[in-house]
């Protein structure tokens, strides 16, 4: 009879997988397109000299790029019930991730999909939100969110039916002991409010330097670090080719880039908090954690998408080792 009880419980309440990293977020496909004019006239039939469609939203390719570095990485996130889901959902599981806490839909609302007209060093950014805008706060185990010792959170502009309780969630981490860092990316109605709760509980923000000035509501980087700095214990801000820059109380740091041929910026920034976040979570110094994210970042421009250059192990590896880290 014991048997059978314990047996029973473990069905009821499956161990709690352990986890370095917990993220909550969106889970969508990129279609992108390359080689179209900058400018689209309307009514004619403009012809793409490439097309690729690979795993998008930066929570995901966040997620991904953390397993591929070697952490173990929980996500949640909600999807449809179609192809497209699934698909974005097999990209995760190569690389590891735990997705015992994803959800699909359960009613008839698409995943999310992104469409990315590449123009060289600019793009445009399509986006049905679908699936992405409905996570829910009641969508979180929060005893498995709290089972890592880290949580990252991307996109929270997008993140429509879980944003006015993220300040909550925030709080529960810090009271069990976990770090957060987050990174806004953008606003799609520029308003960029209702971040002053949030911020609160923010050990790390990683914004890049656009993001910066919108959040702080400055014009210059410079004030905006010394001002997002008197707010969050440290701010790092990627600043694309010049690397990145961060501010920690008065003192300020930089970090140069990792010089590569790019091909592809989409998920750059992305693929720099996964390099960050690898080293922070180890207890490295801020400019180690910060030539990681460089790294990283340089990492995935070698290839199209935000997460091809890291689902190669053998590609990945022998670049960490040509530029002298490995994880």
């Amino acid at each position: 009879m014991e048997i059978e009880i314990e047996i029973e419980i473990e069905k009821i309440s499956p161990k709690m997988p352990d986890l370095d990293v917990t993220i909550a977020g969106e889970l969508n496909l990129d279609l992108v397109l390359y080689g179209l004019p900058r400018e689209l006239p309307p009514e004619r039939e403009l012809i793409a000299s490439e097309m690729m469609i690979t795993l998008g939203g930066s929570s995901a390719i966040v997620a991904h790029n953390l397993a591929a570095l070697g952490n173990r990485v929980g996500f949640i996130s909600r999807i449809g019930n179609d192809s497209l889901g699934q698909i974005a959902l097999d990209r995760l599981a190569e690389a590891k991730v735990d997705l015992s806490r994803v959800r699909r839909s359960d009613d008839e609302t698409g995943s999310g999909l992104s469409v990315i007209l590449h123009h060289g060093a600019s793009r445009n950014i399509l986006t049905y939100l679908g699936t992405i805008s409905q996570l829910t706060y009641a969508d979180l185990d929060i005893d498995y969110v709290c089972s890592a010792r880290h949580f990252h959170l991307s996109s929270i502009f997008l993140q429509a039916a879980l944003r006015p309780r993220i300040a909550e969630l925030f709080k529960k981490l810090k009271d069990a002991g976990l770090t957060i860092s987050m990174d806004t990316n953008d606003d799609p109605d520029d308003q960029w409010q209702g971040l002053g709760d949030v911020l609160q509980y923010v050990d790390v923000l990683l914004p890049n330097e656009r993001e910066a000035l919108k959040i702080s509501g400055e014009q210059e980087l410079q004030p905006a670090l010394a001002r997002l700095a008197e707010i969050v214990p440290l701010v790092v801000v990627k600043t694309g080719p010049e690397g990145a820059i961060a501010q920690r109380g008065k003192e300020q740091f930089r970090s140069a880039p990792v010089k590569v041929h790019a091909i592809d910026a989409i998920g750059a920034g992305d693929s720099f908090d996964a390099g960050f976040i690898t080293q922070y979570i180890r207890g490295a110094d801020l400019e180690h954690c910060m030539a990681y994210g460089n790294l990283a970042g340089a990492l995935s421009v070698t290839k199209p998408g935000g997460t091809e250059a890291f689902r190669n192990s053998a590609y990945r590896d022998q670049f960490l080792r040509e530029h002298g880290q490995s994880n």
